[in-house]
């Protein structure tokens, strides 16, 4: 089942308010969700860049991306949507999070592990 912007729109409005307002501090440039799909481009169509949390001269903002969100759960129910737009904001918000603290482990946790799926290996 593929929802639509809006319902995904809604859905991360809906999880937004979960958070404490604390956790939106410095975050400028908002939550954004934008309609592009976004491969991997090293990796090439099997890898989609769910969100991504940018830190520039723009200020700090969180881009989610729901053609990638189509492209990977277009088969699946609602409940799997919810599940991965949840899971994909709580992990770019704790990007947020460690880039005020000047800490990067999620950064390099995450690479390592795109640099495992490049390379084939998706054990682990």
């Amino acid at each position: 089942m593929i929802l639509s912007i809006d319902e995904v729109n809604d859905i991360l409005d809906a999880a937004v308010e979960d958070y404490p307002e604390e956790l939106f501090q410095e975050l400028n440039g908002g939550i954004l969700l934008l309609e592009d799909e976004v491969a991997d481009p090293e990796a090439g169509e099997d890898i989609y860049i769910m969100g991504e949390y940018c830190w520039d001269e723009m200020g700090r903002y969180i881009n989610l991306y729901y053609g990638s969100f189509v492209a990977l759960l277009a088969d699946e129910p609602r409940e799997v949507w919810e599940e991965e737009l949840r899971f994909t904001l709580r992990h770019e918000l704790t990007h947020h999070v460690e880039g005020l603290a000047g800490e990067r482990s999620l950064e390099h946790k995450d690479s390592a592990q795109l640099e495992a799926f490049r390379r084939g290996d998706f054990g682990g």
